[in-house]
This record gives C-alpha cells, sequence and structure tokens, in this order.
C-alpha cells in the first residue's frame, strides 16, 4: 500500500531531539522530503539548523558533495503545526519514552492524517502493540527503532506488533535501506532484539563481581582482551550511566515476569543509589578526571621461578596450545602422566570450576589451578580454588606471562569469566530465534551492529562450537541449580543435530 521508494515520500518527524534530527538527516540524505515538528517554540527550527550544519560538515569532510548537502538541506522542512503533516506518506515518533504521551499523540494524528499514512514509533522499551491499542487504526502502526547517533549507527529494528500489517514493516524496511541502515525485523517483545540479547553480557558480569570471582578491572580486561568485545562491562556501564542501564534491567525482567535470565543484580541498584552513574557523575565503576578514567594499578607480576609446571592432559589439543605457550620461558615442565610432588598443577577445565576438576582429576587442591583454555589468545584467566597456595599462584602467574601476554588472577569460578558470560550472550541469542522474535540472521545482524559485539550471538557460539557452550551452561546449571543458565531448546537441538546455530527451521 506505501512504496517507500518512491521520489515524492514525505516523511514527518516528531520530536526534535537527538533521535529525531538523526532521523531527519539520514531521511533527507536518501531523497525524503522531511517534516520536523516539535511542540517546544523553536525546537524544530533549531533542529533543522543543526541538521544543515551536520551536513556542511559533512561536505567539508568530503563525505557527502556539496551539492548532495545543499538538496538535502532543501529537503528540510519545519512544520509549525501537526496540521502540518496532514500530507505526509509516513509519521515517525520521537518523542518522549512514556507511553500516555505516545498514544495520545497518535490519536492527535489520527485526526489529521490519512488512513494510509505509516504511524512508527522509534520506543525502545514500549509495546508497539499497547501504543497502537490506542489508535483507531492500529494496523498501520509499527516500531522503527533508531540508535543512538542515529547517523552513525547503521542499524534500525522494525516492530510489528500484534495487530500490524504486512505493508507497514515492509515500507519501514524499504524506507530504512533507502536511508542507508540495515534493518531488521522483530516481533514485538520487550527489548525486541538488541535490548533484549545484551541481558547476557551485563548480567552475567554483574554476578560475578556479586560473587567476589574478580575485581572490576579483571572483568573488564578479560572480556574487552580475552574475549574480543569492544569495551569491558563495567566500562560500558559508566558510559551509559547506571541511572539509564538499571532501569532498563529492572524493566526487562519486569516485562518478562522475572525470567531468571535478565535477573538483575544488586550491585548497580546500590550504586545508583550512591550516586556512583559513570562518567556523567565522575564516578562510577571507574573514576574520571575531564572526561577520562583514571588509570588503575595493575597487580605485578611475580617473579619467575623454577618449579615445574605440570598441564592436565585430559584435553589432548588444548594441552598441545599450553605446553606451547610455556615452552622457551626457561622454565621446567612436567610431562609426567602424573604430576612430580615438587610440580604446580594446571588443569583446563571448560564449565567447571578449579576445585571440581581438581578432585576429579585426583589432584592436590594446595597446587592447583585452572587455565581457561577456551581464551587463549593474548590475554590469559588463571583460576585459583579456595586451598591454592600463593607460592602455586605465583609460580604459574609468573610462568605464563610475558611481553605479550597479560594474565588475570581471578577466585574459582564455574566457567572463569568469559565461557560464563559467552555463554549466556549465545544462550539468549538462541533463545530469541526460538521464540521467533527475528530470524537467525537478523538477531546476529542487528547485535552486532546495535551493540558491537564481535560477532553476533548465534556466530559466537558457532565459534566456541555450540555443543560446547551447551556444556557450559549445563555444568553452571548444575553447579547453581539456576534455571538462569538452563540451557534453551534452539542450543540443544542444533548442538546435538551437530549443526550450526544459525541453522533456521524448515
Amino acid at each position: 500500500m506505501l512504496d517507500a521508494t518512491r521520489q515524492n515520500l514525505t516523511l514527518g518527524v516528531v520530536g526534535t531531539g537527538l533521535m529525531g534530527r538523526g532521523i531527519a538527516q539520514i531521511a533527507v540524505q536518501g531523497g525524503v522530503q522531511v517534516r520536523l515538528f516539535d511542540s517546544r517554540p523553536r525546537a524544530a527550527a533549531e533542529a533543522c539548523d543543526a541538521v544543515a550544519q551536520m551536513l556542511a560538515k559533512l561536505a567539508e569532510k568530503g563525505k557527502l558533495s556539496a551539492d548532495d548537502a545543499q538538496a538535502a538541506v532543501a529537503r528540510l522542512h519545519i512544520a509549525d503545526t501537526l496540521q502540518d503533516l496532514a500530507d505526509c506518506d509516513i509519521v515517525v515518533e520521537a518523542i518522549v519514552e512514556d507511553l500516555d504521551a505516545k498514544r495520545q499523540l497518535f490519536r492527535d494524528l489520527e485526526t489529521i492524517v490519512p488512513d494510509v499514512c505509516l504511524l512508527a514509533t522509534n520506543t525502545s522499551s514500549l509495546s508497539v502493540t499497547s501504543i497502537a491499542a490506542g489508535c483507531r487504526v492500529p494496523e498501520r502502526v509499527a516500531g522503527f527503532h533508531f540508535f543512538s547517533p542515529v547517523p552513525l549507527m547503521k542499524i534500525v529494528e522494525v516492530i510489528d506488533g500484534t495487530l500490524t500489517s504486512p505493508w507497514a514493516g515492509e515500507a519501514l524496511t524499504a524506507l530504512a535501506r533507502r536511508m542507508g541502515h540495515t534493518p531488521v525485523r522483530a516481533k514485538d517483545t520487550p527489548g525486541f532484539i538488541v535490548n533484549h540479547a545484551g541481558r547476557g553480557y551485563l548480567t552475567e558480569a554483574l554476578r560475578v563481581l556479586g560473587e567476589g570471582i574478580a575485581e572490576v578491572p579483571a572483568v573488564d580486561a578479560i572480556l574487552r582482551d580475552a574475549a574480543g568485545f569492544r569495551m569491558g562491562p563495567c566500562e560500558l556501564l559508566d558510559l551509559t550511566g547506571l541511572d539509564v542501564s538499571h532501569p532498563v534491567m529492572e524493566s526487562i525482567y519486569a516485562q518478562y515476569y522475572q525470567e531468571p535470565r535478565f535477573r538483575p543484580s544488586p550491585l548497580t541498584r546500590t550504586r545508583l543509589a550512591a550516586g556512583l552513574l559513570g562518567r556523567k557523575s565522575g564516578r562510577g565503576f571507574y573514576t574520571y578526571t575531564n572526561g577520562q578514567a583514571e588509570p588503575v594499578a595493575t597487580p605485578a607480576v611475580p617473579a619467575l621461578t623454577q618449579t615445574p609446571i605440570w598441564v592436565s592432559p585430559s584435553d589432548p589439543v588444548r594441552h598441545a596450545r599450553v605446553l606451547t605457550l610455556l615452552a622457551g620461558r626457561g622454565i621446567p615442565i612436567d610431562y609426567g602422566e602424573r604430576p612430580a610432588d615438587s610440580s604446580v598443577c594446571l588443569v583446563l577445565p571448560v564449565g567447571f570450576d578449579t576445585t571440581t576438576t581438581a578432585l576429579a582429576e585426583e589432584l592436590d587442591p594446595s597446587r592447583t589451578l585452572a587455565l581457561d583454555p577456551l581464551f587463549l589468545d593474548g590475554h590469559l584467566t588463571l583460576m585459583t580454588n579456595p586451598l591454592t597456595t600463593s607460592a602455586a599462584r605465583d609460580a604459574a602467574w609468573a610462568a605464563l606471562a610475558g611481553e605479550d601476554i597479560v594474565v588475570s588472577v581471578i577466585h574459582d569460578s564455574p566457567g572463569f569469566v568469559a565461557q560464563r558470560v559467552v555463554a549466556m550472550i549465545v544462550n539468549i541469542g538462541c533463545d530469541i530465534a526460538q521464540q521467533r522474535v527475528a530470524t537467525p540472521e537478523d538477531i546476529d545482524s542487528a547485535v552486532r551492529l546495535g551493540l558491537g559485539y564481535p560477532k553476533g550471538p548465534l556466530a559466537l557460539g558457532d565459534a566456541l562450537g555450540a555443543a560446547t557452550v551447551l556444556t557450559i551452561l549445563e555444568r553452571l546449571h548444575d553447579f547453581y541449580r539456576d534455571p538462569r543458565y538452563r540451557p534453551s531448546p534452539w542450543l540443544i537441538r542444533r548442538a546435538r543435530l551437530g549443526v550450526s546455530l544459525l541453522t533456521p527451521e524448515n
């Protein structure tokens, strides 16, 4: 019913904050006529000026020709009243995140625009179905969720409400492509795709902190430098601010009726109460001066000793990799089938903690440590148990550290840090697919572009191996007896079948 690629398409944007301005900018760059409206005096005019300035800067930098910039500005118009949107083909609202306000706006628009006009909401957390429920024609209401800053974040979630007609989502998908963005289709569910999938990274890292397994800098370093995430979870929380992040965590947990996978942490609630918001308050998980984090002292690597290191041969492939890491360090290596009485023992568990592994392999816990065998490139995680002596810890630490290798030493935990956090990300991604919220490809595209993860959750699972991820989750579940770690049916079936987690249903 609506061809979003036609030359004379007119888009109304209601709300001229950062989101509204960003949507207007990419729309005029895509050849769309845009009318900006805001209920605040002069806000629309200021937004038009800001967009024009941004387009001029792009032209100065050679990212846009001067003629194209001028033509884009000419497509930008101020709407003095809502009535000025009467002949728009699509209206996108980017107003305050309040259900009643959005419903009222759409009710007002329905008295102005024709029934064939598509109404889109840029909501990030509210139900599209609930917004549409206040409309006379709910079939033409859909979600069009952009991310900030809109011109740089090349992803947009197109959300079908329960009553949304197919043509509405198809039109927004075409419009997104016209504006240079990658559209992903999602059903109306709390958090849609990106905010839904992002629960695993933050909440599991906070659980690690809450259990005293590692300190903040170590958790950030492991997930950033070993697992490959752009920012550590605490760095990310400081950037977004706990006043934003914690309510989102609580909201999604509540909307999913206390689903254990999304359980928030008391750590962020108490830190929020203390005003430790992050960069915006000058203090969060880190302390900031002039917007820059103050350096955090890193523990000094102990002196190298001549204590022999024995590596468990339980996993032959990873056993060989660890021996290669130790080679050339000038320390004796114990190659025996069983460790000598003077050797420090390194075990290589997947999903287990050091205690469980030491007992299972009948090793002396006081001289046994675990090395994460799934993340051995550049940044290593070494894990003690409650009985590990400081001498054994220091000997293993010194033996593994090198000029290009950093070692984080943590307390005992099933799944170390990276294993359990990545497994949770993969599991939640699998459950999004299982619920048919979006296609496997769209889930991975949305997370990779929206959250900046090194891979989408399903591709992350494939990189580790679906069977490996399933093993980690099952062992976490057995240890904690917490339904938080129950594996998704999507993961279980594909791990058993030996196929990619991106495999759709036939």
